[in-house]
């Protein structure tokens, strides 16, 4: 019965995600990238020794993999082992489409009996790797049916997931399956531990990737030449509410002797535009920085991608935005560099959150006079020389690459 229901849901979900590719341009990438995956894949010639399989969700999952990846790639080459790279978003799949550590980068077809079947028959690989919270069930019945050992990794879990329910049979299978799960915390263990799955606490990847990237970060000297002699408050992933409240603050002056990057989740040029008509401040985007007028601007849009984790760099406060969404973005990319970040009340799901709040190097607000309080002191602990420990904090936390990898390399 949990299985006609599952296959009803997907039905039911791939009915509507159909109907709104007529008029939704994200919808339509779903559904189009997923048509003739069976040639793409005879196209991509993975013959080879091993093959690997990596599947993501999404863009932040693929930023959780891509450390292994690289490794995989690197410390494997001389057995031509192949990987195959999948997505089930196309906020993933559209960025990383041309990746050049993966062989073959593809949407993941719809989960069903049949499409689990065909897909393993065609990629064949040694291993699959399912990253965070990835659970599709056919594809995880098929590899256990095959004996080809699935690892999960840099993954949480929380008592209220469906997972930890009376009726959670069919997600309890799903677990059950894997060869392999590697959580980020003892919290993790301990809850899995209480309905009989075992698993091994392994710091997450992104610890690796963000330390990986501050130490080979991107140079961007007429960022430097906007900064001058001031301060920098970057505010990274923002969404609207985030954007609100940093306006207040520029319209209020409450950083004085500091000027903001504004990096926005999505780049929309309308919404930046609106958002430069409303501050009273002088703005500019990076696209239109030049030597000459960049020292004249006091706020700096960002209107590009990919740059955003290099850029934290020249910061000496971070905003961190999605904390008054679902869950606030990644803040490993700017803690790296040393310095405090701020961010919204939603912040649940991020473990480093908490425990950056705990040690008083992260703090969460929830309307503008906490932001402004939050920044205030924020100002005073740097023109004390407060010494912010993010960057200890994910350097001691690195190395959860090297255990996958080394467990990988004993299945393979």
């Amino acid at each position: 019965m949990h299985v006609l229901l599952y296959n009803l849901s997907l039905f039911f979900y791939h009915l509507g995600i159909s109907v709104a590719s007529l008029f939704n341009a994200k919808a339509k990438l779903w559904v189009e990238g997923r048509k003739d995956w069976q040639e793409k894949i005879q196209r991509a010639n993975l013959s080879s020794a091993k093959r690997i399989w990596i599947h993501c969700a999404s863009l932040g999952e693929f930023e959780q993999a891509r450390p292994l990846i690289e490794k995989l790639k690197d410390q494997h080459s001389k057995t031509n082992t192949k990987i195959t790279l999948t997505f089930f978003s196309p906020s993933g799949f559209e960025i990383r489409k041309n990746f050049e550590h993966a062989d073959l980068v593809l949407y993941l077809p719809l989960d069903s009996k049949a499409n689990a079947e065909e897909f393993l028959d065609l990629i064949k690989p040694d291993v699959a790797l399912f990253v965070k919270y990835e659970f599709w069930f056919h594809y995880l019945m098929a590899l256990k049916q095959r004996n080809i050992p699935s690892v999960l990794f840099s993954s949480t879990f929380r008592s209220e997931q469906i997972f930890f329910k009376w009726y959670a049979g069919l997600f309890r299978q799903m677990l059950q399956s894997f060869s392999k799960i590697f959580v980020q915390n003892n919290t993790s263990k301990e809850l899995l531990k209480s309905i009989s799955i075992e698993s091994e606490v392994c710091f997450d990847t992104r610890f690796d990737r963000v330390f990986q990237i501050a130490q080979n970060r991107k140079q961007f000297p007429l960022v430097e030449k906007f900064k001058g002699n001031a301060k920098i408050l970057i505010a990274g992933s923002t969404w609207e509410k985030d954007e609100e409240l940093l306006a207040q603050c520029i319209n209020e002056n409450v950083l004085n002797g500091y000027k903001l990057i504004i990096a926005p989740h999505q780049i929309e040029l309308k919404r930046i535009d609106a958002l430069q008509q409303r501050l009273k401040a002088k703005s500019i985007l990076f696209s239109e920085l030049r030597e000459e007028n960049a020292l004249q601007a006091e706020v700096l849009f960002i209107d590009n991608i990919g740059n955003l984790s290099s850029l934290y760099a020249y910061a000496e406060i971070a905003y961190i935005g999605g904390g008054f969404n679902a869950s606030v973005h990644n803040i490993l990319e700017a803690v790296v560099y040393g310095i405090p970040v701020v961010f919204g009340p939603n912040f649940q799901k991020s473990e480093e959150a908490k425990e950056l709040i705990d040690l008083g190097e992260a703090f969460s607000v929830s309307s503008f006079d906490e932001l402004k309080n939050a920044l205030t002191k924020i100002v005073g602990e740097n023109a004390n020389h407060g010494k912010w420990k993010g960057k200890e904090f994910v350097a001691e936390r690195t190395g959860g690459t090297e255990k996958i990898f080394n467990y990988i390399n004993q299945v393979l």
